[in-house]
């Protein structure tokens, strides 16, 4: 057996890099530093490392051979997924261009609440090493923050020492819609987090009184939602009156419809907070599964962060015609290629079209794409890059095990040269 220390983990998005993980043969086990979405992604066994044609085991060579053959005559090919790594991600846009095809992000519906806002009206946002060191308020909207990265708070809200807190223990913790799945969120001395409930929809509600007592607007109001305005009005009087506030929110939580607008107006709250006589940031969650990689990677390549058409011979953004799940709705693809190489459970759509595999070992499936490929896991099964969710760190995955299954960027440049 071997232990390594030290593992960072592409799986939680929060840049995770103090795991310890044994290793026998094949089989991972995390004995130190795991968490609800770390341990079980890391101790996922290798069930199948033979590709399938139709359900049937034959070698990479024929697997590579025919997943060309299905993408060769095409007329608009859609690859979906993009859960890969930096050098993955690479490879599927080179692919993309070979063969004119769609590439559109497993979570993009969501990351386009953000990109919409970002687009319209800019925001300020801060980094995982700011919130660490500055900040003295979080606000935390519509989503359960502890239930989305089990470790955030340990690592990032209640550390032992601060650049510019004397007590990070002070911290003070305020939720605004979701409450907290679990205690996380409650400081080393006792203290709760501050929760104020409501429902999802109300939230654009909630948030423009909000936003108009931060603006000192008149109100005529006494509630919204079921929360007293004057509970609203201490929020409001909280971020002001702190050194360095934070707004957290995760757009994948914003689920209705224009949830986007609500983006814009928590992005809104954050510059008028910085009008006043102190410092505000908002800081959006995502990096699960490599959105943020696949971001970044299809935006210094193409100018664009993800639903890029390549059929023209150059890339055409739209974040809505380019809907993967709209265009196999209304049957505007012609083949299928999903690429997972981090989560077994997230499948390809349904669809009666040729569909091409590129996954994680262990995926099963309820009907049997006519090629699977299973590959190796980046952080894993050999080395690369992601991006953790606030754009500003790429992680360097280490190879934990030799396991004998290819990169997704190997398989993917190889179907690209066999085209």
């Amino acid at each position: 057996m071997t232990e390594i220390t030290e593992v960072p983990s592409p799986f939680c998005g929060i840049g995770t890099d103090d795991l310890t993980i044994h290793i026998d043969g094949v089989s991972l086990k995390v004995t130190a530093n795991g968490c609800a979405i770390n341990s079980p992604a890391f101790e996922q066994p290798i069930t199948d490392t033979a590709p399938k044609i139709n359900g049937q085991s034959v070698s990479l060579t024929a697997a590579v051979d025919k997943a060309a053959e299905l993408l060769r005559n095409t007329q608009q090919p859609l690859i979906g997924g993009c859960a890969t790594d930096v050098n993955g991600m690479r490879a599927l846009l080179a692919l993309a261009d070979k063969s004119g095809a769609v590439v559109d992000n497993i979570n993009f519906t969501a990351a386009r609440r953000n990109l919409l806002a970002l687009q319209d009206s800019g925001w300020m946002n801060t980094t995982l090493a700011e919130l660490k060191n500055r900040c003295d308020v979080l606000l935390v909207i519509g989503t359960d923050l502890e239930g989305f990265a089990p470790r955030f708070y340990e690592r990032y809200l209640w550390n032992d020492a601060s650049m510019f807190l004397e007590n990070t223990g002070r911290r003070e913790i305020i939720y605004l819609g979701k409450a907290p799945s679990g205690d996380a969120s409650t400081s080393p001395s006792g203290k709760k987090a501050a929760v104020f409930p409501c429902a999802d929809t109300d939230l654009p509600d909630v948030i423009a009184v909000l936003s108009a007592l931060i603006r000192k607007q008149p109100l005529q109001a006494q509630s919204v939602a079921g929360i007293a305005v004057s509970d609203l009005q201490v929020i409001a009087d909280k971020l002001i009156a702190a050194q360095y506030s934070v707004v957290c929110w995760g757009a994948a939580a914003l689920a209705y419809d224009h949830a986007e607008l609500t983006v814009q107006a928590i992005c809104g709250i954050v510059k008028d907070i910085n009008m006043q006589d102190t410092r505000c940031s908002g800081f959006p969650l995502g990096g699960r599964e490599g959105d943020q990689t696949a971001n970044k990677v299809c935006g210094w390549t193409t100018g664009y962060p993800a639903r890029v058409n390549f059929a023209r011979g150059y890339p055409e953004y739209d974040p809505f015609l380019f809907d993967s799940q709209a265009m196999l709705n209304n049957d505007e693809a012609d083949a299928l290629v999903w690429v997972q190489a981090f989560n077994i459970s997230s499948k390809p759509p349904e669809t009666d079209l040729p569909t091409i595999v590129i996954g994680r070992s262990g995926m099963t499936f309820d009907k049997e794409p006519n090629v699977f490929i299973p590959v190796g896991t980046p952080g894993i099964d050999h080395p690369g890059h992601a991006y953790r969710l606030d754009n500003v760190v790429a992680i360097r995955l280490k190879k934990l095990r030799d396991s004998g299954l290819p990169s997704t960027a190997e398989v993917l440049h190889a179907i690209e040269q066999a085209l």
